[in-house]
């Protein structure tokens, strides 16, 4: 319970500092440049620890991998769900902010200003596309991985070195358990620098405001006005298109008549972990198998967050337009597109993952570092409905596996055994 609380007064904390350091900006303008380093600090002590906070937690969750029933068919099944619900998400968000341009009428023109490093490097548009695929998950050099600019290939690294030594076996196991230790110590680091968090973002964010002018709130406005109404058409809609295709019109009234629970707690933790015991509750009620509901629930915590994907699309249109970058293109959408895919489903297995996300992103396009706060701030107002839609999303999304594994009878069945 305490760690749930600690969540939430994090969030409000946060939203207070974002709130405070936005009124600063406006009254106070470029005179907030005072508090700039307040703010540098928090952001060096972000990319301090993100080299080994990213190696330690990916490699640690692959390399202590257990044994889960009917493996192959469950997990086939899961990653099936996760991805076309991960997809249909991220079309989503794009349709979405490509109808409200979140700066429009913005005077975005000071950004030059302050942020003197080019976000893109105009040889790099001449790479083939395989070119660029290839850059973009390898370095030519061991040594290159301990740069934050090279986030995805880091990501790579920690996935292979997890999996080979998980397949090691006994051998691998000393390896493993070091792991261990280096995510829960970098853990801690992490809610060390958590606890500065409220005050440098805060400052960061005046700074910014003051520099770039009131009116890039406006497109923060129309961010969490947009994410909002996406939501409800998401949780509403989709939840219940999704709920029909586990289970026809009885999958919907089972779904329904247990979301409840799942979604409240979802909106007042802001945590999707914190979430996982009453996850499991309500989908147990729902009809789905133990094994289904064990393995689905706490991989989907780590793993499956559409709200994230969502919100992996706002962050990366919204720097889009403040650098005026042209993303018209199929290659550009495709990119904006799978991006928001690892974002959402791959670094939420990580503690910290949004940050690391937002790293992903700023190396992935070639944004400068020192716009991490900028969007550091959508991730903040959009934190409790994106939460709604990755913890309660997994609960329908076990009922989708259910399908898949147990055949199109699983949910009669269920209710048939829970009568006898």
């Amino acid at each position: 319970m305490k760690k749930v609380l600690s969540n939430y007064k994090l969030t409000i904390f946060l939203l207070l500092s974002i709130l405070i350091g936005g009124i600063a900006g406006v009254v106070f303008g470029p005179k907030t440049a005072v508090v700039k380093p307040f703010g540098d600090l928090f952001l060096n002590l972000l990319f301090m620890i993100i080299v080994p906070l990213v190696f330690f937690s990916i490699a640690s969750s692959l390399a202590n991998m257990g044994g889960m029933k009917r493996l192959g068919k469950i997990m086939a099944g899961i990653f099936t769900v996760f991805f076309i619900t991960a997809v249909i998400s991220a079309i989503l968000g794009f349709i979405g902010i490509s109808i409200v341009d979140p700066l429009k009428n913005t005077d975005i023109s000071a950004i030059k200003s302050i942020m003197t490093e080019s976000a893109i490097d105009p040889e790099a548009e001449e790479v083939t596309f395989l070119g660029q695929l290839v850059q973009a998950f390898t370095v030519p050099d061991f040594q290159m991985l301990f740069s934050k600019n090279n986030m995805l290939q880091l990501i790579v690294f920690s996935i292979l070195f997890g999996l080979a030594t998980a397949m090691s076996g006994e051998k691998g196991k000393p390896i493993a358990n070091l792991l261990s230790s280096g995510s829960a110590v970098m853990m801690k680091i992490v809610g060390f620098v958590m606890y500065y968090a409220p005050i440098g973002l805060g400052c960061y964010f005046a700074t910014i405001i003051g520099e770039l002018g009131p009116q890039i709130l406006g497109g923060y406005a129309r961010v969490f006005v947009l994410y909002l109404v996406l939501t409800l058409i998401y949780f509403f809609g989709f939840f219940t298109l999704y709920a029909f295709a586990a289970g026809g019109k009885d999958g919907v009234r089972v779904f329904w008549k247990n979301a409840i629970t799942p979604s409240v707690s979802a909106i007042a933790t802001c945590s999707s972990a914190a979430c996982i015991p009453i996850n499991l509750a309500a989908v147990r009620k729902m009809g789905v198998p133990q094994d289904i509901a064990e393995t689905m629930i706490p991989l989907g915590a780590n793993t499956h967050k559409d709200g994230s994907v969502l919100g992996g699309v706002f962050k990366i249109v919204f720097l889009f337009s403040l650098f005026g970058k042209d993303m018209s293109s199929m290659t550009s959408i495709l990119t904006i597109l799978s991006v928001s895919f690892l974002v959402g489903a791959v670094m939420g297995a990580i503690p910290g993952g949004g940050m690391i996300g937002e790293m992903l992103i700023l190396s992935v396009f070639g944004f400068p570092p020192e716009v991490l706060p900028i969007i550091a701030v959508i991730s903040t107002i959009i934190d409790a409905p994106a939460t709604l839609l990755n913890s309660a999303g997994n609960t329908v999304s076990a009922m989708m596996v259910s399908r898949i594994v147990e055949g199109k009878n699983w949910l009669k069945e269920s209710l048939l055994a829970k009568q006898a």
